[in-house]
């Protein structure tokens, strides 16, 4: 079946039907119905699977695409065009362009814990792009995948946009075949298996990863806002988010005073019962249940800390695993607890003291690249600490939010991923921007032809 999806699409995709500005239009817009027809469904199924509320559905899966495919029907005119850039003297009379045309086949493989979103905003700079497009949702999360693939046959013919359900197999199948470029959202370990398996054809890969992605409270941090801030943040699904923040870095003087003012957020966001709270996403697994509640055994436990299995529950925790950045001996304390080395994708917040901001740099920099970094204090230090390090995005006195702005790449670094999307750059990602000199016949100069008459002139102009 799978080779018979690819070689249709990619049938079609020689035709030239993709091509227009026309048709990509046509198809935004028949995303964008489909996103009205089928929110109740998908939104249902989120739950289902997640226990993700209507309006949580809404604000970080169904409206990021909406606005993506809004934005993307606004500017695609302008994205499509040939562009003129400049030519130097020494190659009149040429002149250069950049022509924007699509990479072809492509194939979309998206994660459980936004599964609307990592699917099908990627999809919106497939289809402005002039591509086609192979989606392969996660098992993982089984009434979701099911209803999108509903969506997607009722919207779109398979030989343009086709989806394939299955798991592990399947997913090696998939990257077997010869692709013009995959778009793969999940952890770093299957980030590599999917480059390697890219390699094999040269294919190009957009990596969109995770990793441990660090929390900074500073001395002079308006406590209350942060502590709000950094409890919706972690909250937000569970902590089954790629830009949660993973870990906390308190400065020695704050650090009480956070954990009582973090419980109170906690408390403002969700209820005095956060296990009835209808905003209170579950554990996607018994897998990841039993995972992250393990945690909870690395250190003494200064907030939440209840689980309940049968619902795959786990309330937002601080873990205080005592150790000190200004300790001689933090790293190899760290390295000895897997709450401190794996991206924790959970409600668990390990909480480690710093006295001096350099600690925290030093800290950082000895670790891979995060996807995501969140500072809390005065915004100059905010942005000297940002200088010295480096990360796929940041906030400074905020979480999360930097992935709400269309108008600016969201991607990784190193560990945490290679290539952005969002806005123009997902129409970038799925383009290969030609370069086309044009030069005109009705001059031809003989200074670049041999014997190179008057090379004393030309390596002056040159």
């Amino acid at each position: 079946m799978i080779p018979s999806v690819i070689e249709s699409q990619r049938a079609f995709f020689h035709t030239g039907a993709t091509l227009g500005l026309n048709f990509r239009r046509q198809m935004l817009k028949k995303l964008q119905g489909a996103l009205d027809k089928w929110e109740k469904p998908l939104a249902d199924a989120l739950w289902t699977d997640l226990h993700k509320s209507y309006e949580e559905a809404y604000l970080t899966e169904l409206s990021i695409v909406k606005g993506e495919v809004k934005n993307h029907l606004r500017h695609l005119g302008s994205w499509v065009k040939r562009k003129r850039v400049s030519t130097p003297i020494k190659m009149f009379p040429s002149r250069s362009f950049i022509v924007s045309e699509p990479l072809g086949n492509t194939l979309i493989m998206a994660p459980w814990n936004y599964p609307v979103q990592l699917l099908l905003n990627p999809l919106v700079g497939a289809i402005s792009a002039g591509c086609t497009a192979v989606l392969k949702p996660s098992p993982y999360v089984p009434n979701v995948s099911a209803t999108l693939a509903r969506m997607i046959e009722d919207t779109f013919d398979s030989q343009y946009i086709a989806v394939v359900q299955g798991n592990r197999e399947v997913n090696q199948a998939l990257l077997a075949q010869r692709f013009d470029l995959i778009f793969f959202t999940g952890s770093p370990s299957l980030g590599k298996m999917v480059m390697e398996a890219a390699s094999k054809h040269l294919t190009p890969v957009i990596l969109e990863l995770g990793g441990k992605s660090p929390c900074i409270v500073d001395r002079d941090a308006d406590i209350k806002t942060a502590a709000k801030r950094i409890a919706w943040g972690k909250t937000l699904n569970s902590g089954q988010t790629c830009i949660a923040p993973d870990y906390l870095l308190i400065h020695e003087e704050v650090k009480e005073h956070f954990i009582e003012a973090f419980a109170k957020a906690v408390k403002e966001l969700h209820g005095s019962d956060i296990k009835a709270h209808k905003h209170y996403v579950r554990m996607v697994s018994d897998r990841a249940f039993e995972r992250v509640k393990g945690y909870l055994a690395e250190g003494d436990i200064l907030y939440g800390g209840r689980t309940d299995a049968s619902e795959r529950f786990i309330e937002p925790t601080i873990l205080d695993p005592h150790i000190s950045l200004s300790d001689a001996d933090a790293d190899a304390k760290a390295n000895g607890k897997a709450v401190l080395t794996e991206e924790i994708f959970g409600p668990v917040f390990p909480l480690l003291t710093f006295k001096e901001s350099d600690e925290v740099v030093a800290y950082i920099t000895r670790r891979e690249k995060p996807l995501a970094f969140y500072y809390f204090g005065s915004e100059e230090n905010g942005w000297r600490i940002l200088h010295h390090t480096s990360s796929g995005g940041a906030c400074i006195n905020d979480t999360i939010m930097h992935i709400a702005n269309e108008h600016v790449p969201f991607g990784g670094v190193g560990n945490s991923g290679m290539g952005a999307y969002h806005g123009e750059e997902s129409f970038r990602a799925f383009s290969h921007r030609r370069t086309v000199v044009a030069t005109g016949t009705w001059i031809d100069l003989p200074f670049r032809y041999m014997p190179y008459r008057m090379f004393g002139l030309v390596k002056k102009i040159v």
